[in-house]
Order: structure tokens, then sequence, then C-alpha cells
């Protein structure tokens, strides 16, 4: 690792304030892989971290404002759904607040719009959303119950890259079996944490300059040092579709991606571009009857599994 580099992710480390419940964190992580490590009949599992929703740059030590970053969390929730379908034990590491897997089926409205009051004071689901909520629940309670999903929250970029760091050790020792699906919305800039005022920021003070680092790029440690042998897929997410290809490939060689996946803003919910060292796959819905991400998934269940049997091969040479 270059040195300047080095020293800018030590530098970002070293200043951020500590992870909150980070023991916790890590024992709960450390369970989960260690049932996840192989099936009944002793076959490797499938692990997968889906990062999910945006990051937020805090701009106070005690927060009151903060830059955000634009995500809903839907793709990472909808695909983790897909992933536990096909098998798959799901780090679900997700913004607080954003999209939750099975949750999605729900009417985006209050949540005690869900239910009534019947005549003899029983609360039960209204009729209309039954169908819904029974859905919801039977197909999360069936993951948990099963090992197959494990939510980790975050908000800050500080609190998402420490976790990520975490997860990204717990599973080391999975190796060509485990795979990072990053859709997380990650800051691109910040304000280091000696440099950033501890109380709120007083409008009376007049104009507001503030200068914002860079945030060092991890994907290309998440690579090298933290899980080398994990399979990994990151996202890349432009308003102009002219230059979305270009930044896709230079985000495969310059991170040693396995895949990245490409979408524009504006038909991100209908369309992706997988792009791999060899290929180009655009991926399309044709109603709203069908999800993007069930394509998506499929096709990189594939590549995971060619990947497998590529670095298995190589073990036996």
């Amino acid at each position: 690792m270059d040195e300047s580099f080095s020293a800018e992710v030590d530098s970002f480390f070293d200043s951020a304030p500590p992870l909150p419940d980070g023991e916790n964190i890590s024992k709960r992580l450390a369970d989960f892989i260690a049932r996840n490590q192989r099936s009944s009949e002793g076959k490797p599992i499938r692990v997968v971290c889906v990062s999910s929703g945006g990051t937020t740059v805090p701009l106070e030590q005690r927060c009151v404002r903060y830059i955000d970053n634009f995500s809903s969390g839907h793709r990472g929730a909808t695909s983790t759904e897909y992933f536990i379908k096909a098998g798959y034990a799901v780090i679900f590491l997700h913004r607080r607040g954003t999209y939750q897997p099975y949750c999605r089926y729900l009417p985006e409205d209050s949540f005690l719009d869900f239910f009534e009051v019947t005549e003899d004071s029983t609360i039960r689901v209204c009729e209309e959303h039954a169908k819904e909520v029974n859905q919801a629940i039977r197909n999360y309670r069936s993951a948990v119950e099963r090992g197959q999903l494990l939510k980790i929250p975050f908000t800050s970029i500080f609190e998402y890259l420490q976790v990520l760091r975490i997860v990204a050790g717990s599973m080391k020792s999975l190796e060509s079996s485990a795979m990072f699906y990053l859709a997380a919305a990650v800051s691109d800039f910040y304000v280091p944490w000696e440099s950033m005022a501890v109380h709120k920021i007083q409008s009376a003070g007049g104009p507001l300059d503030m200068r914002l680092a860079p945030v060092p790029k991890m994907l290309s440690l998440l690579r090298k040092e933290w899980a080398p042998m994990a399979f990994c897929i990151s996202f890349k997410l432009e308003t102009d579709s002219e230059i979305l290809l270009k930044k896709a490939d230079m985000a495969l060689r310059k991170y040693g991606m396995h895949v990245v996946v490409a979408n524009e803003l504006s038909t991100r919910k209908k369309e992706v571009i997988v792009v791999t060292e060899g290929s180009k796959v655009k991926l399309r819905i044709k109603d709203s009857n069908e999800e993007v991400e069930k394509k998506l998934v499929d096709l990189l269940v594939d590549h995971h599994s060619n990947y497998i049997d590529l670095e298995n091969k190589n073990l036996v040479i």
C-alpha cells in the first residue's frame, strides 16, 4: 500500500470517534459467521455483506447538522431478499431509517394505520393490509430463525467504514465463499473529527466556510488486505450517461473489483449494466411486476459460482 494512502487511512481511523457498541457488533458477527461456516452436509455456506443506504457527514461533534447522501436503501433491501432465496446468509449493513428486507411490501403509511381496534378492544391487522403484513413477518422470521440474516445499522461515514472493516475481518476466514455487495452510497468527502466544531455551529457567526477532506477509498483495502479472497461487487451511480461506463471501467481496474454495477440515476430502477473485465451486460425489466434486482442477483450468483470454481482449481494446482 502506498505510504501516503496508508497515512490517509490511518489518519481517518485514528481520528474517528469510537464506534458505539463495537464489541457487541464483533461478537454478533463472530457468532453469525460460526453458524454459517458450513451446512449440515459439510459444504461451505456462501455469505454476502450487503451494504445499503447512504452515509452522513457530521458537521459538529455533537451533531445537529450533517451532509447527507441520496439513497433510500431500496436496492440493498430488495437484493437481500433475493440473496436469501438463493441460499446465502446475509449481513445487512444498513443506514438507520432506510428500507429494510421484507418491509418494502408494506404500504408507505404510518405503522399505526396497519391496525384496527375491534369492538372487544382487540388489536388486529386491517384486512386491506393483512396479506402484506403477514407475508413480511413470515419471510423475515424465517430468515432470522434459519440464521440467514444479521442486521447491523450505521449512520455516519465514520460508523460505516469502521463497521465495514470489522465485517471484512470476520468474513476473511470464509475466503472465496464470501461476497461483498456494496450498494451503499458512501460519502466522498468528510470533515475530519479533530477539525469539527464541538457544539452546534451558530448562524450568527455569518457565512460558513468549511474545508472537506476526501474520504480514503477503502475498496482497494477491502480487496487487498481486509478480505482478499472475497468476491467483490461495487456500484457506480452517475447522472451523466456519457461518462457512466468509463467510470465503471475505471473503478474495476483501480480498485480490483470483480464486478461493477453501473446505473444511471433516472433509470436505476429499470436497468443496470453489469461490468466485468470481459463483458458488459445490460439487465432491464419490461414491466412493473418485475424487479431488476432479481435479474442482478441471479447473474451475480452465477459469477460468484464461477469465481469459487476457479479458486478451487487454483488451490488444487
